[in-house]
């Protein structure tokens, strides 16, 4: 099964229709680091297999060792075959006041180190990963402008900025007035469970042309099928005992919606979690879904929803499966 391309919204780059987000690269845990270094190149060479060229990471994923890795791998590889995508804002120095955010000196210090670490001299997308209210969007917005007019980032995109739509819409309304690069994509939670930015964050989207490229698909897992009324615990959950998933997503209401997702998933022959994912890429408002894993044996398995149809029927049942949130943003 090799991943088609698709357009990245309005961007003019065409992406793998499912990209491969390395969160859990160095991520350290009570257990220990989640996926170390060496099964981060298995899981790369698993995803390039397949043909995906769409990488997605952090400055702060691993501490860096996220970027580090991808630079690594990407070293015996032409650059030019892929698109990198990365973000800055989160705390990455301690006791450092400037270390965070999004102002003009932490900025030009990440890009500087996020360049160095992916051994590259751009990035294709670069994030903000969280809206800054301590800094004016003017100053970031001629930052961010500037990267790109020195050729190290290409296109300029928002990361989680849910309930915060107007938050967007007024950078970019400043970007239009200052002849500054706009915010072309977003990077929102999404997935059949968590509808919140249905409320009318996707109609911003849509009025700004914003391409989607949402993280979380599974729901954490929920939505992989291993979770069921009778057993909502499962040996193989690390996350199934802590109180937020419980009240999140073992509910009734979502485990109604599990039910349909398994009875669509057995018409077109895919897992659970194939059919979550391939709802999303089926999502006119959807550019690309962001994949994670723990395994290659996971990465493959998800990969596989690209090769999954839904009819529109299929599609609009999974869709009325879980009532939609209203109210405004």
């Amino acid at each position: 099964m090799e991943l088609d391309y698709v357009p990245l919204g309005r961007t003019g780059t065409m992406v793998s229709e499912l990209a491969f987000g390395t969160w859990r690269f160095g991520r350290e845990t009570e257990a220990g680091v989640e996926i170390g270094e060496n099964r981060a190149y298995e899981l790369l060479d698993a995803y390039e297999s397949h043909g995906g060229r769409f990488i997605d990471t952090a400055d702060v994923y691993g501490g860096g060792d996220s970027e580090t890795w991808i630079g690594n791998w990407l070293a015996d590889r032409d650059r030019e075959d892929y698109v990198i995508a990365s973000k800055i804002y989160w705390p990455t120095r301690e006791d450092d006041p400037n270390g965070r955010g999004l102002s003009r000196k932490h900025l030009r210090r990440q890009i500087d180190q996020m360049l160095e670490r992916l051994g590259t001299d751009y990035v294709d997308l670069l994030y903000i990963h969280r809206w800054d209210d301590d800094t004016p969007a003017e100053e970031f917005m001629r930052t961010l402008n500037r990267f790109v007019e020195d050729g190290k980032v290409n296109y300029l995109g928002a990361s989680t900025m849910y309930p915060n739509a107007w938050k967007v819409a007024k950078a970019n309304e400043l970007a239009e007035r200052r002849g500054y690069e706009p915010f072309t994509v977003t990077q929102p939670r999404y997935n059949l469970v968590d509808r919140e930015v249905e409320a009318n964050y996707l109609d911003m989207c849509a009025d700004y042309d914003l391409g989607l490229c949402p993280w979380s698909p599974l729901a954490q897992g929920f939505l992989t099928g291993k979770y069921t009324r009778a057993d909502q615990t499962p040996e193989d959950s690390k996350v199934a005992a802590e109180d937020r998933f419980r009240d999140n997503y073992l509910t009734d209401e979502n485990f109604d919606l599990l039910d349909e997702l398994h009875a669509v998933a057995d018409e077109v022959g895919a897992s659970p979690a194939q059919t979550a994912i391939a709802w999303l890429q089926h999502h006119d408002r959807v550019s690309v879904p962001l994949l994670g894993a723990r395994t290659v044996e996971q990465l493959e398995e998800n990969l596989g929803a690209a090769a999954v149809d839904l009819s529109q029927e299929q599609f609009e049942r999974l869709a009325d499966a879980k009532e939609q949130p209203l109210g405004n943003i």
